[in-house]
């Protein structure tokens, strides 16, 4: 998905595809260090988790540096393109959901992957909005402001999947080799 995504994005010229695009990326990294780390110490599963919440975060500032400078420099996207992109993107990241259900609950590693696929097949129907509103308008407001709101929930998720890492780190830090707690 990130290289269709990456090449409509390119096409069409909508910084809300740019938004799921750069999201699908850091996704796959995501994903990656969860596996590597599944069946590791809490401590090291919460390390990872708090660079996965800094790279949800750096791509909201990304995105957000993006929309701002596009106010003044941007042209009017592809409605088309946005929207076909966004249909296929969530068909595939409701998939990704659904098999992560079960896990949301569980550290802040798989809580992570949780929300990462969770945030985007709501970014997907929003970018289906936003491709719907510019088509409608002819303006590239729509784009921008999904944009924007996609670049807000990675910090949020960010910001949650942090929090949660750095408890996971303080729990950890009372307890011995052993597992018990002082």
């Amino acid at each position: 998905m990130f290289l269709i995504e990456i090449g409509a994005e390119v096409q069409a010229g909508s910084l809300s595809l740019l938004a799921g695009t750069v999201d699908f990326a850091g996704d796959a990294l995501n994903y990656a260090v969860s596996l590597a780390v599944l069946a590791s110490a809490l401590a090291l599963r919460a390390r990872a988790a708090m660079l996965k919440a800094v790279s949800m975060m750096g791509f909201g500032l990304y995105v957000l540096g993006a929309a701002l400078w596009a106010v003044w420099h941007g042209g009017v996207p592809q409605a088309v393109t946005m929207g076909a992109v966004a249909l296929l993107a969530l068909s595939a990241n409701v998939a990704v959901a659904w098999m992560l259900y079960a896990f949301r609950e569980d550290d802040a590693n798989m809580r992570s992957v949780w929300l990462c696929s969770r945030n985007d097949a709501i970014g997907n129907v929003a970018v289906f909005m936003a491709a719907l509103g510019v088509f409608g308008t002819g303006s590239a407001w729509p784009d921008l402001v999904v944009a924007s709101l996609m670049a807000s929930l990675a910090l949020h998720g960010g910001w949650t999947v942090m929090r949660q890492a750095r408890g996971e780190l303080g729990d950890d830090s009372a307890k011995d080799h052993h597992g018990h707690v002082h």
